[in-house]
């Protein structure tokens, strides 16, 4: 009988063959290996079949699909773990020592569990982004998705909702925590998340669906469009200022 393992590892991947190496050189540096890791691949053409070999500890899907959300409900569809994480092709954990860290944490078993965030930038720098509080989630994600654990027991009933193109994280996330909302802090950075991401370069398109994801949550109208001109008033600041906006999201509360 195969014993559960603690965690599952969603990564899903569509023609980043560079991406997903470096993700599982991440993975794989991991000192805790109570974790299962399923690689979704929508049927890469260029050349990302060719190293699954290397991923012997992976189970690995590769079809068509319909887009990142779809490939992350076929994750979901497989999890056994615990609790789930997604470390998208090019994404990265932010240490070796993540996994063993957060295994300290769940002795409570709770729903959440949720760290800071590195930033690359396109250029190749990288910022430190705090995360903030899971009540302020009307505000928007309160941390990087790849810096959250979510109880796969809980998830059991959830999925991605196809019809949002960029904030189908976000809209799963605020619907989540509408039913489970015990939540654990780990003051450190949980992953490095890589710039140029479909959400970076469709940021108004994201907004919109945020604010849709709000409507249907029940947020008052006028309170979504004041929150819709802040998130519009920080995108400003980030293209401005951006080493203001860093600075500030390092303190933010």
């Amino acid at each position: 009988m195969t014993t559960k393992k603690t965690f599952t590892i969603v990564t899903i991947t569509y023609n980043n063959r560079a991406g997903l190496n470096k993700t599982a050189h991440s993975i794989l540096a991991q000192t805790c290996l109570d974790y299962e890791w399923l690689i979704i691949d929508g049927a890469s053409t260029d050349g990302t079949q060719e190293d699954f070999s290397d991923y012997t500890t992976a189970h690995i899907f590769s079809e068509p699909d319909q887009g990142i959300y779809d490939a992350m409900n076929k994750g979901l569809d497989h999890a056994a773990g615990e609790y789930v994480i997604f470390m998208n092709a090019g994404d990265q954990f932010a240490d070796k020592d993540i996994l063993q860290i957060v295994k300290g944490h769940i002795s409570s078993s709770p729903d959440l569990i949720y760290g800071d965030s590195f930033e690359e930038t396109e250029s190749g720098s990288r910022h430190y982004k705090s995360a903030k509080s899971p009540s302020h989630i009307t505000r928007g994600l309160f941390t990087h998705h790849q810096s959250i654990f979510y109880s796969q027991a809980s998830l059991s009933t959830v999925r991605y909702d196809l019809s949002y193109k960029i904030a189908a994280d976000y809209h799963l996330t605020l619907n989540f925590l509408k039913e489970h909302d015990t939540t654990i802090y780990i003051s450190k950075p949980i992953c490095i998340f890589e710039a140029g991401g479909i959400s970076q370069r469709n940021i108004k398109m994201g907004r919109d669906e945020q604010f849709r994801a709000r409507q249907e949550y029940g947020m008052p109208y006028w309170k979504n469009i004041i929150l819709t001109q802040k998130q519009k008033a920080a995108s400003f600041l980030r293209r401005l200022c951006p080493n203001l906006f860093w600075k500030l999201k390092r303190k933010a509360p």
